[in-house]
Parts: C-alpha cells; sequence; structure tokens
C-alpha cells in the first residue's frame, strides 16, 4: 500500500521506516529540509538501534522517500499517518498547534478518492473526533466517513528498542470511526502476529494515556519503596524479585532509581492529568507519581552530600546523559536535574555518554565537559554518579579507586573503593 508519514521523529522515522520494510511504499514528510536531506542519503536525524540499517536498506530497495512536499505525500498515498509532536503547554496540558496545521493541511491536498488518515501522533481523547476531523473537514469541504476515513492508531514504542517493539508488539489498537477506515488500517498489519483490538478513536486515545501513566506509576511506586527500604537496610532489589513472583505483578518497570524520563512519561501524566481538569477530576495518583519522580534524582545528590559534604570546588562525573540507553533523547532526562543542580552547587561536572553528548551540549554549553568514552570521564575525579544504565559502564575497572553513588544499579560499580545505591 501506498502510505505516507507526516512527521520524522522517533515515531514517525520508525513508522515508516519499518512499514517500509514490510514491503510498503513511504514518503515521509517534514518541514525541516536538513532532516529531509538526511533521511534521504541514509542517515537517521535521531539516533535508534538498529534504525539506521533498515533505512539503508529501504532507500536501496527504493521504498522509502522523503520530501518537504505534504501536498505530494497525501495526494500520492492511500494512508496518511500524523506522528508530529505535542508538546506540553506552559501548564503541562498538550500543545495541539501541530496537530492542528497538520488537519488543515491534509485537508486541502485530500484526493478525490477515498483515503484515511490516521492519527498516531499522542493526543488527548477527543482530539481525533473534535479537533482533526473539523479541521480537515472545513478545509477540504468533504465529510468524514464519507469522503474519507479517519484512525487513531496509538504507538507503544520504547526508545532504543522501538523497531522491535513496531514489528512484534504485544498488541495493536485501533479506533476508527467506522469499519472501512479500522478495516483499511487494519489490513496494514495483517501479517503481524498480534492481537489487534478494533475500538473507537476516545478509547484509542485514552488506552495510550492509560498505559503510560500506568508504567510510570508504577516507576514512582517501586521508587517510594526503594525510598522506604534504603533507611531500613533492606535492597529494594530484592523486594522488587519477591514482588514479581506474584502472578498479578509483571517485573517489568519495577527497577528502583532516580525515575523516568524521556518524551512520553512526563508530558503524557501531565496531559492526561490536565485533562482530568477539565472534566473537574483532581487525580490523586497521578500527580503523586509526578511529584515523586520531579524529587527522585536529587537523592543521588544527596547521597554524595552526606558522605563528602560540600561539592563545590568538587570534581564530579556523571556517567549517563540520556535518559535510558539505546537513545540520545534527553528530554526530560533526569541527568538534566542531577547536573543543574551539581552546577549550582559549585562542582565541577563532567559528563559521559555513548551518544548523547551532542543533545547534552544544546543543554549545558560549556559549562560542563564531554565524553563519549567513559574511561576518559572517570580520570576527571573521584565522585562518580550512575545516571544512565548504559553497558558501557559494566566495567569493573572504571569503578576502582573511586566514590560511587549508583542510580541504576550497576553490579560491575560495586568494585569502587566505595559504593552506595539511591534505594539499596
Amino acid at each position: 500500500m501506498d502510505i505516507s508519514v507526516i512527521g520524522t521523529g522517533y515515531v514517525g522515522l520508525v513508522t515508516g521506516a519499518c512499514f517500509a520494510s514490510l514491503g510498503h511504499s513511504v514518503i515521509c514528510v517534514d518541514v525541516d529540509s536538513e532532516r529531509v536531506d538526511c533521511i534521504n542519503r541514509g542517515v537517521p536525524p535521531i539516533y535508534e538501534t538498529g534504525l539506521e540499517e533498515m533505512l539503508k536498506e529501504v532507500l536501496e530497495r527504493k521504498r522509502l522517500r522523503a520530501t518537504t512536499d505534504l501536498e505530494e505525500a497525501v495526494e500520492g498515498s492511500a494512508v496518511s499517518f500524523i506522528s508530529v509532536g505535542t508538546p506540553s503547554g506552559l501548564l503541562g496540558d498538550i500543545d495541539l498547534r501541530y496537530i492542528e496545521e497538520v488537519g488543515r493541511d491534509i485537508g486541502r491536498y485530500l484526493p478525490e478518492r477515498y483515503h484515511v488518515v490516521v492519527m498516531k501522533s499522542t493526543v488527548v481523547p477527543g482530539t481525533t473526533e473534535y479537533s482533526l476531523i473539523p479541521l480537515i473537514e472545513s478545509t477540504s469541504g468533504k465529510r468524514a466517513g464519507r469522503d474519507f476515513g479517519v484512525a487513531m492508531n496509538p504507538e507503544f514504542l520504547r526508545e532504543g528498542s522501538a523497531i522491535e517493539d513496531f514489528l512484534r508488539p504485544d498488541r495493536i489498537v485501533i479506533g476508527g470511526i467506522d469499519e472501512r477506515s479500522t478495516e483499511t488500517v487494519a489490513g496494514l498489519y495483517r501479517d503481524f502476529e498480534a492481537p489487534i483490538m478494533r475500538t473507537d478513536p476516545r478509547t484509542a486515545e485514552m488506552i495510550k494515556y492509560a498505559t503510560n501513566s500506568f508504567l510510570a506509576t508504577k516507576i514512582s511506586f517501586i521508587n517510594e519503596i526503594g525510598n522506604i527500604c534504603k533507611p531500613l537496610g533492606i535492597d529494594a532489589y530484592e523486594v522488587a524479585r519477591g514482588l514479581a513472583m506474584d502472578s498479578r505483578v509483571s517485573p517489568s518497570f519495577l527497577r528502583a532509581g532516580i525515575g523516568f524520563g524521556g518524551s512520553c512519561f512526563p508530558k503524557d501524566v501531565k496531559a492526561i492529568v490536565g485533562k482530568a481538569k477539565e472534566v473537574y477530576y483532581h487525580p490523586m495518583v497521578l500527580n503523586a507519581a509526578l511529584e515523586l519522580n520531579e524529587t527522585q534524582p536529587l537523592r543521588l545528590i544527596k547521597l554524595a552530600e552526606d558522605r563528602v559534604g560540600s561539592l563545590r570546588g568538587r570534581d564530579v562525573v556523571v556517567l549517563g546523559l540520556a535518559f535510558k540507553p539505546g537513545t540520545d533523547d534527553m528530554r526530560e532526562a533526569p541527568s538534566i536535574k542531577i547536573i543543574n543542580s551539581l552546577l549550582k552547587k559549585g562542582a565541577v561536572v563532567h559528563a559521559a555518554d555513548p551518544v548523547a553528548t551532542g543533545e547534552a551540549r544544546k543543554i549545558f554549553g560549556d559549562r560542563i565537559g564531554y565524553y563519549e568514552d567513559p574511561r576518559e570521564a572517570v580520570k576527571k575525579g573521584e565522585i562518580l554518579l550512575i545516571v544512565t544504565e548504559w553497558d558501557e559502564f559494566r566495567d569493573e575497572g572504571l569503578y576502582r579507586g573511586k566514590m560511587v553513588f549508583d542510580g541504576r544499579k550497576i553490579e560491575e560499580a560495586r568494585a569502587a573503593d566505595y559504593y552506595e545505591g539511591v534505594c539499596w
């Protein structure tokens, strides 16, 4: 099938490359011409495991190309996926400006033949029906359900394993406005070995938020358990292991540490909290999960201060900048809170990350030192803070002769002269 994907961030580019790898013809659209040129050269503008190899393969087979021409892409496809950003507004609510711009433009370029518009971006319940559809109808003069189809197809991709998650999903959720819309999208997934849930757009939108909110809350829950365990001399990981033996509890997302970050969990939980306020509901559990996550990374610094006293003038090495391994994404990364706090306290900060130093420079400029090789970074100071669990940090030699304060339970770090975990 001919597919257009509008927006080439993590979701859009992975969606486009994966559909192309399955034999579909894909046009990726972005307003950034440099980004488009990079994609057409086989150079992903983001770091994602396996993406560069897949992109080069589908380009060689002429199954994918990128363009800035939205009109060409929509008119030349049967299905258009919207995967533009939905950032947080000033009050934490969702900012729909990019969705609205794309909705208007798609309406202008809708072909005369039947075309399905699929919302892939994460949007609060009601957005597809009450924002996207009216915009398309107003600029196209066509009617949804009669002249064109609409569906919401949320993504459940983890950065660092997004390709695997796309090709081998736990489930596929399709919220169509009618049967024709739903079945057109379902046809794209006909060869996937995963259950397909067919529902309405609002429910599909809420499933995405419920999923991310639950996982974020689960992380904050085990961090709170860890915060209680530590002063009692209990290893929170042993507690989590015993907890996960219960058939009702999955072991996933039960790794106590310094909290969650990234482009999804913080933004999405804030957005659904904002939506709840619109219906006059105060979500106590979700607010508590966010509140704990705000302060959790700073517990790592408190451990260091309790041990060595003031950090002013001390060389501190931060191991890990990205919010998780396998990506260069630093959006809402715990490292940002930690480094900003260290700088305010007068510490001299040296930071190591295999792929995220470029992103970090955009945030911190020349205020810190950057290293891709952790072996070079650890030469700069005796106080080490482990912030991201990269495999490159699983080397006992990095820690000998050092004081280590671990936020991610890297077992090799126990080789340090002094070792302490944030929740164990």
